[in-house]
């Protein structure tokens, strides 16, 4: 199915509809990039495994709800990734362990098969990722896929939100061993700009990833962390946040504390979603496009 074709179908569709959808920074391309397929997958964000609270009364529904409107894509993504805060954080590492347990038994039921996980500071800070890890895997790796070179960082399970030195020194490695046209994505949970430090949206040594990224003129950063969407650039580097699965946040500075918004019984799942990421790799060129993740409707939440 074609993109045009995939991107009509959301619009009509029960489930879904696009809510934003957008270009970005087309650059020209090159022999080797030539010989790239398009593809897309699919980010979800801030599931928050284990949350409890008026903010949602559907909390064990929604990500279930959001896994059948993946599945029901009419064309499977190439990959999924999950961008932080899989579970609510918990003290309790028996707890924690548990609600890792239970979420990835239902990110099982996903029909793709590749599906990758960052941790969020809800998963990683208490224990410096160690439970994460044991799930999960590494808490930040690389890899490629049809021209686009892929690249996950983690801020989040130093306590104090840093990347540290070590890994820095690991991305700037990374990114000698690319093109000096390589395509590059940058997955991460907090944002590696100062979006809001006040509110925790910020990565205390961010602006040194910034710079080395900087070096390079085709990059994009997809985070979560502040459950909305968000744009920024800083020079050449487009970054775009994504809404959770369970509770929004308020936009940065509106009001004096951080307090998710409240739920609306006349507009269940308001501010919810996940989105996918359409790529052509021989233009660097990305469409974006946000997911409810069911359609707005009065009613039962069940």
């Amino acid at each position: 199915m074609s993109s045009l074709q995939r991107r009509d179908f959301l619009r009509l569709s029960a489930y879904g509809g696009a809510v934003f959808a957008s270009a970005l920074y087309p650059l020209s391309g090159d022999a080797n990039a030539a010989a790239s397929d398009d593809f897309y997958f699919v980010q979800l964000s801030d599931v928050h495994w284990g949350f409890e609270g008026p903010e949602n009364p559907d909390a064990r529904g929604t990500l279930p709800k959001a896994i059948a409107a993946v599945n029901a894509l009419p064309e499977p993504p190439d990959f999924i990734i999950f961008t932080g805060d899989l579970t609510h954080t918990t003290e309790n590492p028996v707890e924690r362990r548990k609600r890792m347990t239970e979420f990835q038994a239902m990110a099982r039921e996903l029909k793709v098969k590749n599906v990758r996980y960052i941790p969020g500071e809800h998963d990683a800070s208490l224990d410096r990722g160690k439970a994460f890890s044991e799930f999960f895997g590494e808490t930040r790796y690389t890899f490629d896929h049809k021209g686009v070179h892929f690249i996950v960082l983690d801020n989040v399970s130093d306590p104090a939100a840093r990347l540290g030195d070590e890994q820095l020194a690991w991305l700037a490695d990374d990114l000698k061993k690319q093109p000096e046209d390589a395509r590059i994505v940058v997955f991460t949970h907090r944002p590696l700009f100062d979006l809001y430090p006040q509110w925790d949206w910020a990565t205390r040594d961010g602006a040194r990833a910034v710079d080395v990224l900087s070096t390079r003129k085709n990059v994009v950063v997809f985070y979560g962390h502040i459950h909305q969407e968000h744009h920024h650039m800083t020079g050449n580097i487009a970054h775009h946040s994504a809404m959770s699965l369970m509770f929004p946040l308020p936009a940065p500075a509106s009001q004096p504390k951080r307090t998710p918004v409240a739920w609306d019984p006349a507009k269940p799942y308001k501010g919810l979603g996940f989105r996918e990421v359409e790529a052509q790799p021989k233009q660097a060129h990305y469409d974006i496009t946000e997911l409810p993740v069911q359609k707005e409707q009065k009613g039962s939440t069940t």
